[in-house]
């Protein structure tokens, strides 16, 4: 028998986390955060370095891993996918509460180190950096492994449980995307091979799941990116564009056509410092040769004085807040809290899509006016999603040949295109398709 408790991200877009147990082995798969609630928090004068983790689950920041109780003693592992932080967020709060090891990819954990010390914050579990392709033991029944996949941040993974049951395959972030800008392409191969081992379950990524698409390369966003600057008249005028610190093959793109252009490229805020850094350790890529980045507010101010002295138009400025956010540095500078001062025909890049919730929608909205009113040229949408669409999915589906599909990242009106999906390839909502709620539990076999 596999137990399979839904501890967070089904409610919601966010706090993913999962457990599997077989046997007396539990494997706990990701602690993330609700991004939103921190975001909330901290704009209103909040330190999450100071909540204790019962107020960290009372404001649904968290996941609420009391569920948890009667299986703690026996996780062996805590696995983290990917290095985003509504999939590793949670870490420095709840990890300590098993005694348990923590695996990721190397990327992943240098992101998960570096955000603890930024935040003071520390745990007593091992961190241990592992390659993707390498499997893990955990007892004579049980093992795991990280299977390298593509998505908008680098070394992403699935993770295979590996158990006598058969194969328990998370499935959460991914798209397929054969044109990576950084890394390999998903290997196909081995979850082909994981297919012929017998996959009992398979979680899946359908934040996308009602788009009837296959989403696009990273190689398409750089061709949509190198467009705007290549194709527009911005001769004399200040470039400053935006995206995901997390994304680094978007970051690339920045920094080799400002090069192209003849600018400095300069990069701004403490989360694109933390991702440009953490790349850099692991030897993903090192961004900091070709760009200077600035991390912390009083550097960011004396960085766009001199900007502003040496004359804009000389560089590319990559900054945080794309979402409109309050206190990141692009709504800083339009609001000349930082000395710069947006001029007409400038051009504001915005290589992200707002991610569609209150606040954030307003805020982007907001931002929007009032560059207008300054008569910046904006380009929205520069981007393409790190999460795969319906045939993806599809995809997915075909090259694993799972027993059963349970749909994840995101409560079930927003996921249940993959429930209609499985059902188009003879699958069954309730029998062998699950639509799954915080804190509910799932036997198989």
């Amino acid at each position: 028998m596999v137990e399979i408790c839904t501890v967070g991200g089904y409610n919601e877009v966010g706090k993913n986390m999962v457990a599997v147990k077989t046997g007396d082995d539990v494997v706990l798969l990701d602690m993330g955060f609700h991004m939103q609630r921190i975001v909330d928090f901290e704009e209103e004068g909040g330190s999450k370095g100071a909540l204790s983790v019962q107020q960290m689950i009372g404001m649904d920041a968290v996941p609420d891993d009391r569920v948890l109780a009667s299986w703690k003693r026996q996780v062996k592992m805590i696995a983290l996918s990917h290095a985003h932080l509504d999939h590793i967020g949670a870490v420095p709060y709840l990890a300590s509460r098993y005694q348990a090891p923590v695996h990721g990819t190397p990327f992943t954990i240098a992101v998960l180190d570096r955000m603890m010390k930024n935040d003071a914050l520390a745990i007593p579990n091992p961190l241990h950096p592992t390659h993707t392709g390498k499997e893990i033991p955990i007892s004579k029944d049980v093992s795991v492994e990280f299977v390298h996949i593509t998505h908008s941040t680098p070394q992403s993974s699935f993770i295979a449980v590996h158990t006598k049951k058969g194969v328990l395959l998370y499935g959460t972030d991914f798209k397929l995307d054969n044109h990576p800008v950084i890394g390999k392409m998903p290997d196909v191969e081995r979850l082909k091979e994981l297919r012929d081992e017998g996959v009992l379950a398979l979680f899946v990524d359908s934040l996308y799941s009602k788009h009837n698409m296959k989403t696009p390369s990273e190689k398409v966003a750089r061709e949509m990116l190198k467009d705007v600057l290549f194709g527009t008249e911005n001769e004399g005028r200040a470039i400053v564009g935006t995206c995901f610190a997390s994304h680094l093959a978007r970051l690339k793109s920045f920094t080799e056509f400002g090069r192209k252009m003849g600018r400095k490229v300069v990069f701004l805020g403490r989360t694109m410092m933390k991702y440009t850094d953490a790349a850099a350790d692991v030897g993903v890529i090192d961004l900091r040769k070709d760009v200077e980045v600035v991390g912390f507010g009083r550097d960011v101010k004396r960085k766009l004085k001199d900007i502003e002295k040496k004359g804009p138009e000389n560089y590319l400025i990559v900054c945080s807040g794309g979402q409109g956010e309050p206190n990141a540095v692009l709504r800083r500078m339009m609001k000349q809290d930082y000395p710069f001062r947006f001029m007409n025909d400038d051009h504001v890049i915005f290589s992200n899509r707002v991610i569609p919730v209150e606040p954030n929608v307003t805020n982007r909205q907001e931002i929007e006016r009032r560059l207008k009113e300054f008569g910046v040229r904006i380009f929205s949408d520069i981007h393409v999603s790190g999460h795969g669409g319906k045939e993806d999915i599809r995809d997915l589906i075909t090259m694993t040949d799972p027993a059963h599909i349970i749909p994840c990242h995101g409560p079930r009106q927003l996921v249940e295109g993959t429930g209609d999906l499985a059902q188009e390839m003879g699958y069954k909502i309730g029998s062998d398709v699950h639509y799954m709620k915080n804190g509910h539990t799932l036997r198989l076999g």
